[in-house]
C-alpha cells in the first residue's frame, strides 16, 4: 500500500508538470525530448525495479522497527505524535540537504552524483536522472537518519512523497512569474532557484542544495538568488560534457567508474 501511494502520487505530479512544461515552458530546449527522455525515464524505471527488488520499503520498515524498540531521539523523548511528525519532516529534509552537499564535495560520491548533472537540459525528467548506486547509498543514509531521529513511520511516508514531488516540481521547465517566484522562494525551492544549481559555472553549482524547503540554503549560506546569465539562456550541465551529445544509458551507468572530468 505504501508503495502504491508513493507511485501514484509521483506519477500524478509528473503528469501535471509535463503538461505545464508543454503549455507554458520557461526555457526553449535545444535537445529534443525524444533524445533525452528515453535515457532519463529508462534510468527511472531501472532504479524503481532495482530498489523494489533490493531494499524496497526499507525506510518505512526501519521507522516501524525504531518505534517498536524505542530507538532514536524522538522515541527516547516520547514525543507526541504531532511533534514527532513535524520534527521527522524537518530533520529528514535537513539530512537530505547535508547529503546533497557531501555528494558534491566528496569525490567518491560525486562520481555517482555527476550523472544527475550531466543532463544538458532541465525539465521534470531531470529529477529522476540518478545512478542506481547513488539511490541505494541514499537509502542506507536515510535509514541511518531514521534510526537516529526515531522518525515517525507515517511521517516517513509523507516525507518520501514530498521529496519526490518537490524534486519533480523544482526540476521542471515551467514558467512561474518572477514576482510569484520570489515570494515562493521564502518557503519552497522553485525551478528558477534550483536551475541555478544546474548551471555550468562551478560557483553556481555549489549553491542552492535544498530539495523542498528553502530555509536550509539561507541559514547555511549556500543560497544564490540569481545566476550570472539569464535563466532562459544560461548553460545547463557540466562543461566537460557540453560538447557531446547526451550520454546513453550504458554510458551513464559506467560513468562513475571512469576518470573524473574537471569543470
Amino acid at each position: 500500500m505504501e508503495t502504491l501511494i508513493r507511485l501514484s502520487t509521483a506519477l500524478g505530479i509528473f503528469a501535471v508538470m509535463v503538461c505545464w512544461e508543454m503549455l507554458n515552458p520557461r526555457r526553449t530546449q535545444h535537445i529534443s525530448r525524444k533524445q533525452r527522455w528515453p535515457i532519463n525515464l529508462g534510468l527511472a524505471a531501472f532504479n524503481m525495479i532495482f530498489m523494489r527488488l533490493s531494499v524496497g520499503g526499507l525506510a518505512y520498515l526501519s521507522a516501524l522497527n525504531a518505534k517498536e524498540h524505542s530507538y532514536g531521539l524522538l522515541n527516547w523523548l516520547n514525543a507526541p505524535d504531532w511533534l514527532a511528525i513535524v520534527m521527522t519532516l524537518l530533520l529528514l529534509d535537513f539530512a537530505i540537504y547535508c547529503q546533497h552537499i557531501v555528494s558534491h564535495k566528496w569525490p567518491l560520491l560525486w562520481r555517482l552524483h555527476q550523472v544527475h548533472h550531466t543532463d544538458l537540459e532541465f525539465d521534470a525528467t531531470t529529477a529522476v536522472r540518478f545512478h542506481p548506486l547513488e539511490i541505494l547509498i541514499s537509502m542506507f543514509y536515510k535509514v541511518l537518519c531514521i534510526y537516529l531521529i526515531g522518525a515517525n513511520p507515517w511521517a516517513v511516508i509523507v516525507f518520501e512523497i514530498i521529496l519526490n514531488g518537490a524534486a519533480t516540481f523544482n526540476h521542471s521547465n515551467i514558467n512561474i512569474p518572477p514576482a510569484v517566484d520570489k515570494k515562493l522562494r521564502w518557503l519552497i525551492i522553485t525551478p528558477d532557484m534550483h536551475r541555478i544549481h544546474h548551471s555550468t559555472l562551478p560557483a553556481e553549482t555549489d549553491s542552492n542544495y535544498g530539495f523542498s524547503i528553502s530555509c536550509w540554503d539561507r541559514l547555511c549560506k549556500t543560497y544564490n538568488a540569481e545566476p550570472k546569465q539569464p535563466q532562459t539562456t544560461m548553460a545547463i550541465g557540466l562543461k566537460p560534457f557540453r560538447k557531446q551529445a547526451d550520454l546513453s544509458f550504458v554510458q551513464l551507468m559506467l560513468l562513475p567508474f571512469k576518470p573524473l572530468r574537471r569543470q
